[in-house]
């Protein structure tokens, strides 16, 4: 993290994922990838936190837990939407309980995309995160992130057909 001047505490919230996405979060806290050497420290209170990292899409039921939790972190803070759920609600789009994505309740300054993302990924987004709380606590303003680009697989022509 170079010129951070403190460690990163971050928050973790799961909104509605499938668990990829915490599975690969947690990884990047075991001693294979060790977040701590970036100085990122894992807490359990958004109280104590600097980043909220979210996994998951929004639904009609856990919108006001997410907005509790982020409205319970102190000024400056940062929002990192983990996965593709948290951009557009990814495989559960569309679905009538989903809202969409985490932007829909709460701001958020990065997403990281994938389904699920490597952990490489996540510590890249954790490290803008941190260059942007930086520029907060500078007093500066900051832009909320653009959503990442969706793509489809184009669909196989004539696909089942027989040859």
């Amino acid at each position: 993290m170079g010129n951070v001047a403190k460690s990163l505490w971050v928050v973790h919230f799961n909104c509605n994922s499938c668990n990829g996405c915490d599975i690969e979060f947690l990884a990047c806290l075991t001693p294979m990838y060790d977040a701590e050497r970036f100085g990122v420290l894992h807490v359990g209170n958004p109280k104590h936190a600097d980043v909220l990292i979210v996994t998951g899409s929004v639904n009609h039921r856990n919108a006001r837990v997410l907005k509790n939790v982020y409205d319970q972190m102190p000024d400056p803070k940062v929002v990192v939407g983990l996965g593709v759920c948290t951009s557009s609600g990814g495989v559960y789009a569309g679905c009538y309980n989903i809202l969409g994505g985490v932007d829909k309740v709460i701001p958020v300054d990065v997403f990281v995309p994938g389904c699920p993302p490597r952990p490489e990924a996540m510590f890249d987004g954790i490290l803008r995160a941190a260059a942007i709380l930086q520029e907060k606590r500078r007093g500066h303003a900051t832009l909320t992130a653009e959503k990442p680009t969706l793509t489809e697989r184009p669909s196989p022509v004539n696909a089942g057909e027989g040859t």
